[in-house]
């Protein structure tokens, strides 16, 4: 039985978020995995003048590609990728999904505000150059445009109510270090999905990207358990 396996990246990101699991499921399985990048997005963002129905058709496309030539197929989405995979899984007959990070609901400040206390340190330090995290930070925040993050909001925000009509197993995982969509949104999404084969997994010295935290091998393995 062949088996088809869509991952969507997130919001200002790239499927780069999400390789370290594409990788590791490449080499353990003989899925065919599809990892594609959105529109406007990618390592050189262009986010001015792309709309949500672009993200959410892209992925669409991708997905009815691997239906057609798969027997079977499994959606992981990362933060609003994963709002976006929910939506699919609601609107196709997916056989099991997988939540990472997904934005659904809720922002952390005070994780937040941990998070720019340790760039603050290391500017006092003179390193802030080579805080990823900053890094990270300053680059979205120079090529958001407040366009594209109303676009965001509206993806989220049409996605949300197929929670709901989620019925497959699912796998929601969530980072307890994550500063961009808490632990209160995991718990959100396993309220809202009526799914009865349901597991929630919390991961505790990870962060928003959590593909790339110190959790990730167990992350990866625990996916491949459950899609498996």
């Amino acid at each position: 039985m062949s088996v088809g396996c869509l991952c969507i990246h997130g919001y200002t990101g790239s499927p780069e978020e999400v390789q370290p699991l594409v990788d590791f499921l490449k080499n353990r399985t003989d899925w065919e995995l599809a990892n594609p990048t959105l529109p406007g997005h990618g390592e050189d963002l262009d986010l001015e003048g792309h709309y949500y129905q672009e993200w959410i058709a892209t992925a669409e496309l991708a997905l009815l590609g691997l239906v057609e030539r798969n027997d079977t197929v499994v959606l992981v989405g990362f933060s609003m990728g994963g709002m976006i995979a929910a939506y699919l899984a609601a609107k196709y007959d997916i056989e099991r999904l997988v939540l990472l990070s997904a934005a659904g609901k809720y922002i952390s400040i005070s994780q937040m505000l941990k998070d720019i206390g340790e760039m603050v340190m290391d500017a006092w330090k003179g390193a802030l150059g080579s805080n990823e995290l900053f890094k990270r930070y300053k680059k979205k925040m120079k090529d958001t445009y407040l366009f594209s993050t109303i676009q965001f909001m509206k993806c989220v925000q049409f996605t949300r109510p197929y929670l709901g009509q989620v019925h497959c197993p699912v796998l929601i995982v969530q980072g307890e270090l994550d500063g961009m969509v808490p632990r209160k949104a995991a718990e959100f999404l396993n309220e809202e999905i009526p799914a009865e084969d349901k597991e929630l997994l919390f991961l505790k010295q990870s962060k928003h990207l959590i593909c790339h935290g110190d959790d990730r091998d167990e992350l990866c393995q625990k996916v491949l358990e459950f899609l498996g």
